[in-house]
C-alpha cells in the first residue's frame, strides 16, 4: 500500500510543478489541476493510513482500490513528464542561433516559432485532456472508498533511526553463538592423524536459511586462510553463472589474475587454469549457497586432490547437495542448528543494548515470548531486534504489540522451501512495514538485482534519483548525499549487508540476504512493483498488469517466445538487462516512458546494440551502457533533456558535441580513452565526471571546468601539458568548493609544479594521486587544518621525511591510508619519527610501503583503531632482533601484510624473521592474520655499512 502511496505523493509533486512552473496553462486547466490535487490529498490520507499494515491484514476490496489509484498515479505522472518533454523539446528546438541577415534565416526562424507554437499548443491540449481523464478516474475511485467502509486502526508512531552502522552489524552477526561453532569446525577440519591431514577435505555446512551457515563459513575462514598458501571466498547463488563464477576464484587466488574478468575465455580454459595454479599449493575455497548438484561437479572440477592438506567449505540449504559434495570417507556433512536460548538471548539484547545493559525486568517475559517465536534463528532475531532498537522509548506495550504481531513464528521443518521460509517472510515483513515511506521503494528496487549480486552502492542511488524516489527537503540539499543517507538507513535496519573492498575501508555496495530478497521479490509482485524474468515462473508478471519496472536476468527461450511481448513495453520506466540475458534486448523504439536503462555485458559475447531510437526516449533520466558494443553515441543524443546520468564506461571513447546540451547531466562516467568536447562548462549540474585524460583538453576547455561548481567527484589522468594548461587546471580544481573527491593518477613527473598553489576544498573527504611518477615529497596542503574531513588519502613521494608521518597522524577524519615512497624502498629507518599517542586518532587501515617502518615505531596509543596493517622493513635490519618487533600496543588489529626486501640476507635470516613476526602475531589478543611479501635489493658494501650506522643510532633512540 506505500507503494501507492509512495507514487501517489510523487504525482502531487509533478502536479505542483506545472501550477508554479512557466508553462502557461490556461485558467480552466489550472482550476482542473486544483481539483485534482485536492481529491488526491484525501486518497493519499488514506493509502498512508492503510500503509501501515501488511496487505493480508486488509479487506480484498481495499487492496483493489489502493492497487487502481497506484496505476492512476503511474499513468497521470507519465502524462505530465510527456507534456515537459514536449515544452523542453520546443524550448531546445529553438535554442539553435539564427542569424538574421538574409530572408532564407528569416523564414527558418519563422518556421521554427511557428512549429514551437504548435508543439505547445498540442502539448497543452492532451495535458488537459489527461487531467480531464484523471479528474474522472479520481471520482469513480472516491465514489469506490465511499462505498466501503475503510476503518484502518492506527499502528502508533514511526520508530526513530537508529544511528549505529557498520560496527553493530558486524558484531551482532559475528561474534554471538559461533565462537564454540567455528572452534569445532576447525577442530573437525585438522583433526585426524598425518596421513588424514595430509588429504583434501571438504566440509558441507547445511540447514535452512537465517541460521548463519554465510557468517560460520566467513568466521572459520577468518581463522584459518593465514595458514594457506592461497584462497578464495565465493558465492554461487540460485542461478549461477558459472564463467563469472570461475574468473571470481581466479581472481581471490591469484590478485595478479586482475585483468580476468576482460579476458574472454570458456569454462574448460578457466579450470584448466584453475587446476594449474592450485596443483603444487595448500588452498582453503568457500563456496557459499550451492544450490545444486550440477554446479558442484562443474566446480569440484577445478579443485585437485593433492598432498598438502587443502580444504574446501561449502554452505548450502539442500541436504542432497551436501551429501554430493562430502563423497569419500574423508569429508563432513556439518548440520547447522539454531542458536541456544542463551545464545538468543544474547544476540537479541547486544543488538537492543549495546552497551552491555541487561533487559529490563518489566521486558524479560514479553523479549523471553518473542525469541521462542524466533526459534533460534539469527537472521529472524537480529530483524526483531532492528525493528525494537530502532525505536527511541521501549514500552512494553511497544514490545508486546509486536510478539501479537508476530502470528505463529517460525518453526522447525524439514521442507525448507515451504512453511519455514513462509513464516520467515511474516517477520521480516514487520521490519519492511516499519520503514519510514521514502525507504519502502527504495528497498523494492533491490529486487531488480539478482541473487547473491554486489549492488554498487553509486549505481543504487543514482537510479533512485532516477526514479525520483529521492525527494529534497531543502533546495540545496544534494540528492546524491540523500539517497546516500537513505543507503546507511537501509544497513542501519539490517535489510541490506554492507559491501567494502577489504573489510575495513567505506563501505561501497551491499548485497541482499537470499531470505530478504525472496521478500522483496513476492512484495513486488504484489505491488506491481517489478517484473522480474528469470525464468521462475513465481515472478512473472500478470497479464492484466501494465510493465512498469522491467528486470531481464536470464536467457530462456521462454521468456524471448512468450515473455518479452511488445505490449509489454509502452509503460516500462525501467528496463534492466543483466548478462546472462544480454541476447534479450527489446527494440528501444518499443519504450515510451522509459526513464532508467542500464545493460551490461561483462561476457563480449553482444553483437551491438542499435542505439538509432535513443534520442526518441525523451523520459529518460539514467543510461547505463557497461561493456556493451556500440558504434559511438548518436548525436541525437543531446535530445535527452532530462538525463541526469550517463554510464559508458568500457564502452565507447566517442562523445558527441551535443551531450554539452544535457544541462541537467549530474553523473558523467566515461573511458579513459574518451575526449570530451567543447562546451564543457554548460554542464553546471554535473555532480561526477571521471575517467578523462588532461591531455584531451585545450587551455580553454581546462578553463571551463572553472564554471563546474556542483562538482563533488572529479576523477582524471594528468599528462605532462604546457604552464598555461597546468596554471588553468589549479585555478579550476580551487574554484570547486563543493569537491569531495579527487582522483589523480599521473603517467609523467612535474606533479609538484602541477599544484603549485593548490588550495582544496574543505570539503575534500577523499584524496588519490598514484601512477609511475608522484610528489617529491609530501605536498604542504595536506594537513589538518586545509582538510578537516579527509578520511581517505592515498599518495605516492619520492622521499618519506619523518614530519610527514607527523602530520599525517593528525588529520582528525581519516580512516584509510596509503602512503608509499615512489621510487623503490627507501632503505633508511625514519630515526627522528616523532609521533604522539594520539595519531591517526579515526584510522582503520593504515599502508606504509617502500620505506622502513615496523609497528613499534608508533607509540602507545596510537592508532588504537587500525584493523589492517601494513609496512615494510629490510630482512637484515630485522634479523637477530636488532629491533623490536612487537604490536601488542595496537589493541584492534585483525590483518597484517609485511613486505620483506631481501637485500643481502640469506634465507635463514628470511625465515627467522617471518618466524619472530608469527610469534609476535600469535601473541596479540586478536591473533591477527599475517600475510608476507618478498622482495630482493641488493646494497652495496657503502650501503651496508650506512645501514649498520643508522640502526645503532635507531636502538640508541
Amino acid at each position: 500500500m506505500e507503494i501507492a502511496a509512495v507514487a501517489m505523493r510523487t504525482l502531487l509533486l509533478k502536479l505542483g510543478e506545472l501550477l508554479v512552473g512557466e508553462y502557461h496553462l490556461e485558467k480552466r486547466v489550472i482550476g482542473r489541476i486544483r481539483s485534482l490535487e485536492t481529491e488526491l490529498d484525501l486518497m493519499h490520507a488514506m493509502l498512508r493510513k492503510v500503509g501501515k499494515l501488511p496487505p493480508d491484514k486488509l479487506d480484498e476490496h481495499v487492496r483493489t482500490w489502493a492497487g487502481k489509484v497506484r496505476d492512476l498515479s503511474y499513468d497521470m505522472e507519465d502524462a505530465v513528464d510527456a507534456f515537459m518533454v514536449r515544452v523542453e523539446e520546443g524550448c531546445d528546438r529553438g535554442r539553435d542561433d539564427v542569424s538574421p541577415s538574409n530572408m532564407k534565416n528569416k523564414v527558418r526562424k519563422f518556421l521554427r516559432r511557428t512549429a514551437k507554437l504548435f508543439g505547445k499548443g498540442k502539448a497543452l491540449h492532451q495535458i488537459s485532456k489527461a487531467i480531464q481523464e484523471a479528474q474522472d478516474r479520481a471520482k469513480e475511485l472516491a465514489e469506490l472508498r465511499g462505498r466501503y467502509d475503510f476503518v484502518v486502526q492506527s499502528c502508533g508512531n514511526r520508530a526513530a533511526i537508529d544511528p549505529r552502522l557498520m560496527a553493530m552489524y558486524r558484531h551482532v552477526t559475528e561474534l554471538v553463538g559461533v565462537d564454540h561453532r567455528r572452534d569445532e569446525l576447525i577442530k573437525k577440519l585438522t583433526d585426524g592423524d598425518e596421513e588424514s591431514a595430509q588429504k583434501n577435505k571438504t566440509i558441507s555446512i547445511v540447514g535452512s536459511g537465517g541460521l548463519g551457515k554465510t557468517t560460520l563459513a566467513q568466521l572459520v575462514y577468518n581463522k584459518m586462510k593465514g595458514q594457506f598458501d592461497c584462497r578464495a571466498f565465493v558465492s554461487v547463488s540460485r542461478n549461477p553463472h558459472m564463467l563469472k563464477i570461475f574468473k571470481k576464484i581466479l581472481y581471490e587466488l591469484d590478485k595478479e589474475s586482475k585483468n580476468i574478468n576482460e579476458s574472454v575465455r570458456d569454462e574448460s580454459q578457466l579450470i584448466d587454469e584453475l587446476r594449474r595454479l592450485l596443483h603444487d599449493k595448500r588452498y582453503l575455497i568457500i563456496i557459499d549457497d550451492l544450490w545444486d548438484e550440477k554446479s558442484w561437479e562443474l566446480l569440484r572440477c577445478s579443485f585437485p586432490r593433492n598432498t598438502f592438506g587443502s580444504r574446501i567449505i561449502i554452505t548450502t540449504r539442500k541436504v542432497s547437495v551436501s551429501k554430493a559434495c562430502c563423497s569419500s570417507d574423508n569429508d563432513i556433512i556439518y548440520n547447522m542448528k539454531p542458536l541456544s536460548p542463551g545464545d538468543s538471548k544474547t544476540l537479541f539484547n547486544k543488538r537492543i543494548f549495546p552497551q552491555g545493559n541487561a533487559c529490563p525486568r518489566e521486558l524479560e517475559q514479553v523479549s523471553i515470548e518473542i525469541l521462542k517465536k524466533c526459534d533460534g534463528v539469527p537472521l529472524a532475531i537480529i530483524t526483531m531486534a532492528s525493528l525494537l532498537a530502532s525505536q527511541q522509548t521501549k514500552t512494553k506495550d511497544q514490545w508486546c504489540n509486536l510478539l501479537k504481531s508476530i502470528g505463529r513464528g517460525l518453526a522447525r521443518g524439514e521442507d525448507i522451501q515451504g512453511d519455514t521460509v513462509e513464516k520467515m517472510q511474516d517477520i521480516l515483513a514487520l521490519s519492511y512495514y516499519d520503514l519510514p515511506p521514502h525507504l519502502m521503494p527504495c528497498l523494492l528496487y533491490l529486487s531488480i538485482f539478482p541473487e547473491d549480486h554486489t549492488i554498487e552502492k553509486k549505481l543504487l542511488i543514482r537510479r533512485w534519483i532516477a526514479e525520483g524516489f529521492v525527494q529534497r527537503k531543502q533546495p540545496k540539499t544534494s540528492l546524491y548525499e540523500l539517497g546516500e543517507s537513505y543507503f546507511n538507513e537501509l544497513i542501519n535496519r539490517s535489510m541490506i549487508q554492507p559491501v567494502t573492498d577489504n573489510g575495513w575501508g567505506p563501505v561501497n555496495a551491499c548485497r541482499v540476504h537470499d531470505m530478504v530478497l525472496d521478500l522483496l521479490c513476492s512484495l513486488s509482485s504484489q505491488e506491481n512493483f517489478v517484473t522480474i524474468l528469470d525464468g521462475m515462473e513465481r515472478w512473472g508478471h500478470s497479464s492484466q498488469s501494465k510493465v512498469r519496472r522491467l528486470s531481464i536476468q536470464k536467457s530462456t527461450e521462454e521468456i524471448s517466445r512468450l515473455q518479452l511481448e511488445p505490449k509489454m513495453m509502452p509503460h516500462v520506466r525501467s528496463l534492466t538487462i543483466f548478462t546472462p540475458a544480454i541476447n534479450q534486448i527489446p527494440p528501444l523504439g518499443s519504450f515510451e516512458v522509459l526513464r532508467v536503462l542500464d545493460i551490461e555485458d561483462f561476457s563480449f559475447k553482444c553483437g551491438k546494440i542499435d542505439l538509432k531510437c535513443i534520442g526518441n526516449l525523451l523520459h529518460l533520466r539514467y543510461l547505463r551502457l557497461r561493456q556493451v558494443f556500440i558504434d559511438g553515441l548518436p548525436t541525437d543524443i543531446g535530445k535527452l533533456q532530462f538525463l541526469e546520468t550517463l554510464d559508458i564506461l568500457g564502452t565507447t571513447h566517442e562523445l558527441p558535441s551535443s551531450i554539452v546540451r544535457l544541462t541537467r547531466l549530474m553523473f558523467l562516467i566515461v573511458s579513459w580513452d574518451a575526449k570530451l568536447p567543447d562546451g564543457m562548462g554548460k554542464l553546471t549540474s554535473l555532480e561526477e565526471l571521471t575517467r578523462f585524460r588532461m591531455g584531451t583538453l585545450n587551455q580553454d576547455m581546462m578553463k571551463e571546468l572553472i564554471h563546474l561548481t556542483q562538482l563533488r567527484v572529479l576523477q582524471f589522468s594528468w599528462e605532462k601539458s604546457s604552464v598555461e594548461l597546468e596554471k588553468a587546471l589549479v585555478e579550476s580544481l580551487g574554484n570547486l568548493q563543493k569537491l569531495q573527491s579527487l582522483d589523480i593518477f599521473f603517467d609523467t613527473p612535474g606533479v609538484d609544479r602541477m599544484l603549485e598553489g593548490f588550495v582544496p576544498s574543505p570539503q575534500l573527504r577523499r584524496f588519490k594521486s598514484k601512477g609511475s611518477t608522484g610528489f617529491s615529497t609530501l605536498p604542504a596542503w595536506i594537513n589538518s587544518s586545509s582538510l578537516p574531513l579527509l578520511s581517505s588519502l592515498e599518495i605516492w613521494v619520492d622521499e618519506v621525511r619523518p614530519e610527514d608521518i607527523k602530520i599525517l597522524g593528525t588529520l582528525p577524519a581519516l580512516r584509510s591510508l596509503f602512503f608509499a615512497a615512489g621510487h623503490g624502498m627507501q632503505k633508511w629507518p625514519l630515526e627522528s619519527l616523532v609521533v604522539t599517542a594520539e595519531a591517526f586518532p579515526c584510522a582503520t587501515e593504515c599502508s606504509f610501503f617502500d620505506f622502513w617502518t615496523v609497528p613499534s615505531m608508533f607509540p602507545r596509543g596510537a592508532m588504537s583503531k587500525v584493523q589492517s596493517l601494513e609496512f615494510s622493513s629490510l630482512v637484515g635490519s630485522l634479523a637477530g632482533g636488532r629491533v623490536d618487533l612487537g604490536m601488542g600496543h595496537l589493541p584492534s588489529l585483525e590483518h597484517v601484510n609485511v613486505t620483506l626486501c631481501r637485500s643481502n640476507a640469506s634465507r635463514k635470516e628470511v625465515k627467522e624473521v617471518e618466524h619472530a613476526l608469527r610469534l609476535v602475531a600469535s601473541t596479540h589478543p586478536n591473533s591477527p592474520i599475517l600475510d608476507f611479501t618478498r622482495c630482493d635489493y641488493k646494497l652495496s658494501d657503502i650501503e651496508e655499512e650506512e645501514m649498520d650506522s643508522h640502526l645503532q643510532t635507531l636502538q640508541g633512540i
